[in-house]
């Protein structure tokens, strides 16, 4: 009987002790290769936007960042696995990801455009690129919009798991031209020598049901606590400025949601 009980404390402190370290920890996941959001430095390390504010916001929650990297496209089902506590990727909020997931109120919000090469005189609307290769990232809210208001209208919708094939296929001229989010393709395309010949053309694309309302953070569907706590430090974070500053550092605007 004394060695049963015995076990059975045992077990019952490692719970708690699973349970504590947890309490500790907040592990966010993340697909590091959309700069300047989220990537890795030379050495390895993860930098950006992203990951600035999810440090952030673990300094004011008092508890330690874990970093969990994915596939932006499986993002929601190893959240849902709980392989991770928070999504935090540049996920923007669309109608369709809250019937899977929650979001945190929007923390910013970045246009969406489109790039191709100067003189091409294609802009963002079907009629200019019918029979035309569109590259986007796989699972992205940029590849709902093409695949429901361009891909039924005769534009050939490409996708990819990473960011920066799109932006070598579009070099080597196998797409006519790419969408994502403009401070993105500024940062991590335009700036770069290669990209000499390409430019943002037309207006940024809006539809709110498929590009949604911002980016935010994603939580399960049923995590309260968590979700309190998180909106908590965020709402701190913009009133303390931290957000915007981080916003200057990166963007050399305000990008933050009001």
């Amino acid at each position: 009987m004394k060695l049963k009980l015995s076990l059975c404390l045992a077990v019952a402190f490692a719970g708690l002790a699973s349970t504590a370290h947890a309490a500790d920890t907040l592990r966010f996941g993340v697909e590091a290769a959309y700069p300047p959001f989220e990537s890795k430095s030379p050495s390895g390390e993860l930098q950006g936007f992203d990951i600035d504010v999810g440090n952030a916001v673990c300094k004011k929650m008092n508890v330690k960042c874990v970093w969990v990297e994915n596939s932006f496209d499986g993002l929601i089902p190893a959240l849902q696995a709980r392989k991770f506590d928070v999504i935090n990727s540049a996920m923007n909020i669309t109608s369709k990801r809250k019937q899977s997931i929650d979001f945190t109120p929007p923390v910013y919000v970045v246009p969406i455009v489109m790039v191709a090469k100067r003189d091409s005189k294609l802009l963002p609307d079907v009629k200019s690129l019918q029979g035309k290769r569109v590259g986007v990232l796989q699972g992205s809210s940029q590849e709902d919009f093409l695949k429901q208001h361009w891909a039924t209208a005769g534009v050939s919708v490409v996708s990819y798991q990473d960011q920066d094939q799109v932006y070598a296929d579009l070099v080597a001229g196998r797409l006519d031209a790419c969408v994502q989010e403009a401070q993105t393709v500024q940062d991590g395309f335009l700036g770069k020598p290669e990209a000499h010949d390409f430019a943002i053309l037309g207006a940024p694309l809006s539809d709110p049901a498929t590009l949604g309302e911002g980016t935010g953070l994603g939580l399960r569907k049923g995590d309260q606590a968590l979700k309190s706590k998180v909106v908590a430090a965020l709402d701190s974070l913009k009133k303390d400025g931290t957000l915007s500053a981080l916003s200057q550092k990166y963007f050399k605007r305000d990008i933050i949601a009001k």
